[in-house]
Parts: C-alpha cells; sequence; structure tokens
C-alpha cells in the first residue's frame, strides 16, 4: 500500500517535472539571472548617468562661460583700443573720428560706441542720438573713474532707446594716468543669450546667467522669458540665489530636493572679471528617465524573456553597437563640412564608446578654439586696416565702410547725403620740390584741419589715396555741401604751406562736391563717380576752386551726372 502510493507521487513528479516545464525552467535559469543583471546595471547606469550628466552638463556650463568672457573680453578690447587711441590722439575730434570709423560689425553683440567727458556727457558716439547725454549719475560710470578699471554694468533699461542692455566702460586715464573721459559700449543682451543656446533645449535643464543684483541678464532661446526677471521669481531657482549672489566662490553647487518632490543639482560659476555668474539647475528625475522606463521595461520582459531573447539581441546591437557608431560618423561628417559645433552626447553612448566620444569632442573643441582665437585677431587687423597711419583719418577701406552704411541709413531715412573729393593741387611737384618728408609733413597737415572741419560738421573724412581725400557729410544738400568745400578751401590757404611751384605760392585744394538721395535706382559709386567729375572739373577751371555736380535718375543703367556748377 505504501510503495503504490509513493509510485503515485512520483509519477505525478514527472508529470510536473516533463520536458516543457524543464525546459521552461532551464530558460528561467539561464536568463532570468542576466535580466536580472540586466536590471541591476540598469539601475547602476541611472545612477552613472546621473552623475555624468551632472558632470557633462558643468563642462558644458564652463564652456558656456568661457563664450561669455570672450564676448566680454572682446567688447574689453575694443574699448582698451578706443581708450588707447583717445589718450595718444590729444584731441576730441581727432578720438571721435577714429570712433566712428571702428564700430566692428562681426562683434554684432557691441550695439554702440561712446566717448564720454570727465563730466559725464557723452561727446561722440556711433549713433548720434547718444551725443550729449549726461551719464555722470551711472554706478557704471563713477565706478570705473573711481577704480581705473574695466566695468561692466547690472541690467539697465537704456533710457534713450527703452531696451534691456549692459553698459561696458573702461577710462582713459588707464592709459594716460589723467583723468579724463572714459569709453563706453552697449551690449546686446540677445547675443549674450545666444552664446548659450547649448544649455537649452534639454528636459529637465535650466540656465541663465545674472548680475550682481540677481537680475537675468541671458537664457536659452526655450528660457528667454525670464531675460530682465529677478532670479527669485523663477521656480526652483530662488532656492540658491543668495548663495549664487553672495558666494566669494568662483563656482560652487549644491543637491537638493525640491518642493514638487524632484532631485535637484544646482551649479553656479562666475564670469571672470565681473559680477555675473551663469547658474544652472538640474532635474535628476527627467534627466533619468529614460533609464527608468528601461528598468520597469526589464521587469515586464523578465516574464517574456524566453519568447524574446533573439529579438532582444537584435535591438541590444541596433542600440549598443550600430546607433553610437552611426552618431560618431554623422558627428565626424559634420565637423568635416566645418561644423565646429558638433559634438558627441556621451550620455546616450555605451560606456565603451565614452572615451573615443571624448576624444573627439576635445578635438572638436579645441578647433573650435582656434578658430575663435583666428577670428579675435582678424578682428584687431580689420580695425588697424581701416586707419591712414599718416593722415590719421579714415583709409579708403575705412570711407568705403562708411559711405556703405551712410547710404543705407539716408535711403532707409530719405535724407540726402553729401560727398566732397579734395585733391591737392600739383602735389608732384610739391614733392619733386621739397622731398617726400615735407609731402607726408603736407598730408598730415592736410588731415588735421580736415578732421577738425570733419567734427565740426558731424562729416566723416579719409584719405582717398595718395594726395586726394575725402569727406562724407550726411544730411547735407548740394549748397550747404559747397560751403562746406569752401571752408576746406580756405582751411587749406590759411596752413600757408610753401609751394614755390605753384601759382598761389602756398599749397591748394580743388574740391568736387555732389549730393544725392539715396534711392533704389542709385548706388554708392554714383555719388563717388560725381564728386570725380566734379574735382575733374575744379582742376580744369584753375585749381583752387570748388565745383558741384548733381547726380539725377538712372537713364539706360547708368546714373546721370548733371554739371550744376
Amino acid at each position: 500500500m505504501v510503495s503504490v502510493s509513493f509510485n503515485r507521487k512520483r509519477a505525478k513528479l514527472k508529470q510536473v517535472l516533463g520536458i516543457r516545464a524543464r525546459l521552461a525552467l532551464l530558460a528561467v535559469i539561464l536568463v532570468a539571472p542576466l535580466m536580472l543583471e540586466r536590471i541591476r546595471s540598469l539601475e547602476d547606469t541611472r545612477t552613472k548617468q546621473i552623475a555624468q550628466a551632472t558632470a557633462e552638463f558643468t563642462t558644458v556650463a564652463r564652456h558656456s562661460a568661457d563664450a561669455q568672457r570672450e564676448v566680454i573680453s572682446s567688447v574689453e578690447t575694443i574699448l582698451k583700443s578706443e581708450a588707447f587711441i583717445r589718450a595718444s590722439a590729444g584731441g576730441v575730434s581727432k578720438s571721435c573720428d577714429v570712433l566712428r570709423a571702428s564700430l566692428p560689425t562681426n562683434l554684432p553683440w557691441i550695439r554702440t560706441l561712446l566717448i564720454a567727458g570727465q563730466d559725464g556727457r557723452i561727446q561722440c558716439a556711433t549713433n548720434n542720438m547718444y551725443v550729449g547725454l549726461d551719464l555722470s549719475d551711472r554706478p557704471y560710470f563713477q565706478q570705473a573713474q573711481e577704480t581705473g578699471r574695466f566695468v561692466l554694468s547690472d541690467f539697465i533699461l537704456s533710457r534713450p532707446v527703452q531696451s534691456p542692455t549692459v553698459m561696458a566702460v573702461y577710462p582713459v586715464s588707464a592709459f594716460s594716468g589723467v583723468a579724463d573721459a572714459v569709453v563706453l559700449a552697449t551690449v546686446n543682451l540677445d547675443w549674450m543669450s545666444k552664446v548659450m543656446n547649448n544649455l537649452g533645449g534639454r528636459a529637465g535643464i535650466t540656465a541663465v546667467l545674472v548680475d550682481s543684483a540677481g537680475t537675468v541678464l541671458a537664457a536659452p532661446a526655450d528660457q528667454h522669458n525670464a531675460v530682465g526677471r529677478p532670479l527669485d521669481n523663477m521656480p526652483l531657482m530662488s532656492a540658491i540665489a543668495d548663495m549664487a549672489l553672495r558666494s566669494d566662490q568662483d563656482e560652487g553647487s549644491l543637491s537638493f530636493l525640491a518642493a514638487d518632490g524632484s532631485h535637484r543639482a544646482v551649479s553656479f560659476i562666475r564670469i571672470a572679471g565681473t559680477n555675473s555668474r551663469l547658474i544652472a539647475s538640474i532635474d535628476e528625475d527627467k534627466v533619468s528617465a529614460a533609464v527608468s522606463r528601461d528598468i520597469r521595461t526589464a521587469y515586464l520582459q523578465l516574464a517574456f524573456v524566453v519568447m524574446f531573447v533573439l529579438l532582444g539581441a537584435l535591438i541590444a546591437a541596433e542600440k549598443l553597437v550600430i546607433k553610437p557608431i552611426e552618431m560618431l560618423a554623422e558627428m565626424a561628417k559634420r565637423l568635416g563640412q566645418g561644423d565646429l559645433s558638433a559634438r558627441a552626447a556621451r550620455s546616450r553612448l555605451p560606456a565603451e564608446f565614452v572615451p573615443l566620444a571624448r576624444a573627439f569632442n576635445a578635438m572638436a573643441a579645441q578647433l573650435s578654439q582656434r578658430e575663435r582665437e583666428l577670428i579675435a585677431t582678424n578682428d584687431r587687423l580689420t580695425v588697424m586696416a581701416s586707419i591712414d597711419m599718416l593722415s590719421g583719418l579714415a583709409n579708403r577701406r575705412g570711407f568705403q565702410s562708411r559711405l556703405d552704411f551712410e547710404w543705407m541709413r539716408a535711403q532707409q531715412y530719405g535724407s540726402e547725403l553729401a560727398l566732397l573729393m579734395i585733391d591737392v593741387d600739383h602735389f608732384k611737384l610739391f614733392n619733386d620740390t621739397y622731398g617726400h618728408l615735407e609731402g607726408d609733413s603736407c598730408l598730415t597737415r592736410l588731415g588735421e584741419s580736415l578732421s577738425g572741419i570733419a567734427a565740426d560738421t558731424m562729416g566723416f573724412a579719409a584719405r582717398y589715396g595718395g594726395e586726394e581725400f575725402c569727406l562724407l557729410v550726411p544730411n547735407t544738400d548740394v549748397n550747404r555741401a559747397v560751403e562746406i568745400g569752401e571752408q576746406v578751401r580756405a582751411a587749406v590757404l590759411k596752413l600757408c604751406l610753401p609751394h614755390i611751384t605753384s601759382a598761389h605760392m602756398v599749397v591748394t585744394v580743388s574740391i568736387g562736391v555732389a549730393a544725392a538721395r539715396p534711392n533704389e535706382s542709385l548706388r554708392p559709386g554714383d555719388l563717388i563717380e560725381a564728386a570725380d567729375a566734379a574735382l575733374y572739373a575744379a582742376k580744369h577751371r584753375g585749381r583752387n576752386n570748388v565745383v558741384e555736380h548733381g547726380v539725377e535718375a538712372i537713364e539706360n543703367g547708368t546714373a546721370k551726372i548733371a554739371m550744376a556748377g
């Protein structure tokens, strides 16, 4: 009886442990530990990914801080150059002429350049609407005079144009050693925000640039509505406002549990040479959301592991090998096409590809740094290439750039633009008689006189080439331009520079005057041609006189030049 009962139990056990059950159990024994190990690995990956994302974003934030510092450094370089010119020029008019000629078009974050006297009143600016404005009560103006160093203001609302901006100030006394004028620049906050765009567009990440008062100066495009608002008004950022703004450290970080229950890591970096700080906040839960979803999926996969082993292997191969290789190949292709912003997102790569991605990113960053250095060098050379060192005026290149600008502005406002072409009479004979050193001295004296007249008439003087000068006068009709031409001619006669081979026994000039109201049917070259034609006529009328020509409508594709005097 006992034997029969034992045999029955043995038969039932064999049925339970049949071939199907054994295969299922074998599959579970073989694969379940792997899946459990996968789950544990994902948990570790989540921890590592949070740390890696924090480290990566801190590196990106530092690069953005470096870029912001380079923007501010470029502004400081321009201001130092203008301050040195002002200290060396020894006069308002000459330094103002250089200032108007040297506004860098390839540094779009510089909106306006200005020179203010010791009393705080603006003497000249690249935008005439600022001339006469009193800055003596501005804290940044007072700080620059007191410290004798470069100063960057907090967030302000520009009074003339009612737009948010930051003022950069550099005192001329830093070069001259005597309390004198200061050179200023208005910095466009939109460009500071564009520099930070590599910090935006990421889930769970908030980044802003704030001034010493806690006002947001710049933010990525997806957070642009924060610009101009106090940091205390931004959710989840006010918790570190006091710590970030009052800390004496250049950078710092902290982690905390936010009011909404999310885990947050916040870092701040000071922009060197200023009181501004770059503050970044990372929501760890959102950053690791992808890994958390993978963990939940892995638990579900555990129930269907035998059925989906092969499919899982194919997906793993696609995700862990093919996709990273394709992504790195795409980044290398973009870099080869000249896109130096291409970076490999290491947080999306398996650990085996991270060293390769790190080496790729380091190479791209080094190329980008070299390109920025090259651009900065080219900017300095461009400024130097726009000045004629003999006369102290703008050279032909600087004149052409200013003519294009004034032509566009006159066309926009429907105003007239006058041009005076000035040529020294019998200058070759002067050089042959007195020598080239005296010839250079003569051109220098003429340049000084023309610079003073340009300052008085709100014009722009340049040496066009050789012994030929030009004077561009905005908002001026041809009658007024002729009066200015007579003023120039008289000023040259007043110099009384001896010229025994001239009929007048002194150095004289012939002047051609032309004026036009720019429109789409005319071009700047038409104004130059008209002034040249007038100058040619002045020489044929015996020299030492002023002749005017007018620029009329286009006929058969050519501007009609009409004799007017």
